[in-house]
């Protein structure tokens, strides 16, 4: 049974930080391509950020220089630091595993967690 439990939502200031966790159990995350999405009320899904195993990372426009995505593989866990907040950050914040190779489309991903609100204001 797959499953991908995030944590470290929160609510902060703009210019402020949060750490996201995404915990994997049922596969061993190292094997896919595990990428964060976040959707606000009204709006698509969209991707932030993504990763292998092999190291590279893949971030969408609006995140560059202000978020950095990691996995260790040892405790199986992916985390998104999120730096330099702004209130357009604000949305449900989800992570992901599939085997599309740094991909941003949420279709390209097959296992996805519950989620974990950000609020910046």
């Amino acid at each position: 049974h797959v499953q991908l439990v995030e944590s470290g939502g929160g609510s902060v200031q703009a210019g402020g930080s949060l750490r996201l966790s995404c915990a994997a159990s049922g596969f061993t995350a190292s094997r896919y391509c595990l990428a964060w999405f976040r959707q606000a009320p009204g709006m698509e899904r969209e991707g932030v950020a993504s990763t292998t195993k092999f190291g590279p990372t893949n971030y969408a426009d609006s995140v560059k220089g202000r978020f950095t995505i990691a996995s260790d593989s040892a405790k199986n866990t992916l985390y998104l630091q999120m730096n330099s907040l702004k209130p357009e950050d604000t949305a449900m914040y989800y992570c992901a595993g599939g085997s599309g190779v740094l991909s941003l489309r949420p279709s390209a991903y097959k296992y996805w967690g519950q989620g974990t609100q950000v609020t910046v204001s």
